[in-house]
């Protein structure tokens, strides 16, 4: 029985939680892994009840649990999200960008990972008024540096994929910031052979990603680097509606779609769950490398074929120009799942 701590969010983030429950009963009830689901309050409407965005009860529940789910949350996001990476050293940041059928993406055979890393960067905070000026303290470790290239080598060891690892940085420029993750990830390359490594300037990068996203397989690279190409990656294969993250540390890891909390269509019902539905997925197969356990793979591999399946029979949700409800293809993806 592995039991998950699921934050519920703000905006849209109760629907397509609603979805996630949906699924995970079903892989209980269905599919022969068995999951207990414990639903927590953070975010806006914590903030608002509780005065707390990241509440002690959430956070001890959180850490008691197997793994995290955690839907979109509002204004207080960098008190629930960034806290929670800190706490339990998150440092891994892993964010896919894949085609699907009859998704807008630029090309139909798109199959990235970018490997972030999660836990320093300008993302500290570290940041101080002087006069009518600002600064931000850039903070790059070696230890950091090398534990994300690692992350990043084995990833492209076990994916089925080119077997190439792509650090992305801007040290001509940074020389002391980025040229300190530069060397970091040449060195953890040398202990992998038998993957590709290759260097890129991140604007020749963002360029890439446009120009030819095919040739990329992992892309490693710094905090916020990170976070912008993510985030273009993911509409290179047509939007965030379809974007799962994983936030993964030595010993626990927290799972969620990448969009925000859309309070513009909350309560209407007409949310695309799909990135919510593929970061179970995502807590399915790092269970089972965690606890080498099949099952949790076999189940991970149908959760994404049930997606796979639904949105290449055409059905959409109403927020991207269908006519199903969040219920309604959540009812689908179920259907292909069992």
């Amino acid at each position: 029985m592995y039991h998950i701590s699921l934050i519920t969010g703000d905006g849209i983030g109760p629907e397509i939680s609603e979805s996630a429950i949906s699924v995970l009963e079903t892989i209980n009830d269905k599919l022969g892994l068995k999951l207990s689901v414990e639903t927590l309050l953070a975010g806006d409407t914590a903030l608002k009840k509780i005065g707390k965005a990241l509440p002690d009860e959430t956070l001890d529940s959180v850490k008691k649990s197997d793994a995290c789910l955690k839907a979109p949350v509002g204004e207080s996001a960098a008190d629930v999200i960034v806290v929670l990476r800190r706490m339990l050293d998150l440092y891994a940041n892993i964010r896919p960008a894949k085609s699907y059928p009859n998704m807008p993406a630029l090309k139909d055979n798109i199959d990235l990972v970018i490997a972030r890393e999660n836990t320093e960067d300008l993302y500290t905070g570290a940041e101080f008024e002087i006069d009518n000026a600002a600064v931000a303290m850039r903070i790059i470790s070696d230890p950091a540096s090398r534990r994300i290239a690692k992350y990043a080598f084995s990833l492209a060891k076990q994916r089925n994929q080119k077997k190439k690892v792509t650090c992305v940085h801007k040290s001509n420029v940074m020389r002391k910031t980025d040229g300190i993750f530069a060397k970091a990830c040449s060195e953890v390359a040398k202990n992998y052979p038998d993957i590709k490594f290759e260097q890129m300037y991140v604007d020749a990068c963002a360029m890439n990603l446009i120009r030819q996203p095919e040739e990329f397989d992992v892309i490693v690279t710094t905090n916020l680097f990170g976070d912008i190409l993510s985030d273009e990656a993911a509409q290179v294969v047509g939007g965030l509606g379809m974007a799962p993250a994983a936030n993964i540390g030595d010993n626990f890891a927290l799972f969620e779609p990448v969009h925000g909390a859309a309070f513009d269509i909350a309560g209407k019902h007409i949310a695309n769950p799909s990135s919510f539905v593929l970061s179970i997925k995502m807590m399915l197969d790092w269970l089972g490398a965690k606890n080498n356990d099949k099952k949790c793979f076999e189940v991970a591999k149908k959760v994404e074929s049930a997606v796979y399946d639904v949105v290449k029979s055409g059905s959409k949700t109403k927020d991207i120009g269908g006519n199903k409800t969040t219920s309604e293809f959540t009812a689908e993806i179920i259907r292909k799942l069992i």
